[in-house]
């Protein structure tokens, strides 16, 4: 599992059969310090993910282990929205207080 930060969303009219009704979002990775670091992914939202949020994502046959992407061609899920995180007794990202900051 990775975090990434959704920072757009991918809008597809046609599409495979498995894969429709799915939702796809683009995801820009990060690090514990919330900066940018990978190449941008495109991943099916099994959680119900919004633009701006911090996510976490699963690639590869793991991506494909989620109910909703089960025996699916889906090589990016998303599968949790992430509401805090904690390294060594330290808050290094929490939602709450970056919405209050917005």
């Amino acid at each position: 599992m990775e975090f990434a930060r959704v920072v757009g969303n991918v809008v597809a009219t046609r599409k495979e059969e498995k894969v429709r009704g799915r939702k796809f979002l683009v995801l820009q990775p990060v690090n514990l310090d919330m900066k940018p670091s990978g190449s941008v992914k495109v991943g099916v939202d099994a959680v119900g993910a919004g633009e701006g949020e911090l996510v976490l994502f699963a690639t590869g046959s793991t991506a494909r282990q989620t109910h909703l992407t089960e025996n699916r061609p889906t090589d990016c899920v998303i599968m949790a929205i992430v509401d805090s995180v904690d390294v060594k007794n330290e808050r290094v990202y929490d939602k709450a207080e970056e919405e209050r900051s917005e």
